[in-house]
């Protein structure tokens, strides 16, 4: 099965989690990139209001057709409880190509169920899998147990 782990970040987090991912499922990634300033605290409050306004972004051109994959491995932070423009954006561009999707997110505390729901009815998609990563899941390393669950519910598919 061909897979491309696709995922926007800004911060890191989420890059870093979509790269241990790739590794593991031994697939190609893609960054997406928002080039509309989004670092400190305006930057966090802008991409706060975004995401609950449900608002798309001028994401830069991508360089992997998910047309060319079997399955499509999403990744966002969860702002406000929602997806990111970023992730919004790559959906409604791109869920005509997607044959397969799993979902993961990095959050500080909630807000993963509520976007998945959102993300599965803008793609119209069930995914195959869905991952959850918080703050105090990276502090006590309980990421690699969930990220090793994951990666074999997308293997058994």
């Amino acid at each position: 099965m061909k897979i491309l782990v696709v995922f926007y970040s800004r911060k890191g987090t989420t890059r870093k989690i979509g790269e241990l991912i790739s590794k593991e499922l031994n697939s190609e990634s893609e960054e997406i990139i928002d080039p509309k300033r989004r670092k400190g605290i305006i930057g966090f409050i802008i991409s706060g209001k975004d995401a609950t306004l449900k608002k798309l972004a001028n994401i830069e051109k991508i360089q992997k057709d998910p047309e060319n994959f079997d399955m499509i491995v999403l990744g966002t932070p969860i702002w406000n409880r929602n997806m990111t423009p970023a992730i919004r954006t790559y959906i409604t561009e791109y869920k005509n190509k997607i044959k397969n999707i799993a979902f993961f997110c990095t959050e500080g505390k909630k807000g993963g169920t509520r976007t998945f729901e959102s993300m599965a009815d803008l793609c119209e998609k069930k995914p195959v899998s869905m991952l959850e990563i918080t703050k105090k899941d990276i502090k006590n390393e309980e990421y690699l147990n969930k990220i090793n669950r994951f990666i074999q519910e997308i293997k058994k598919d």
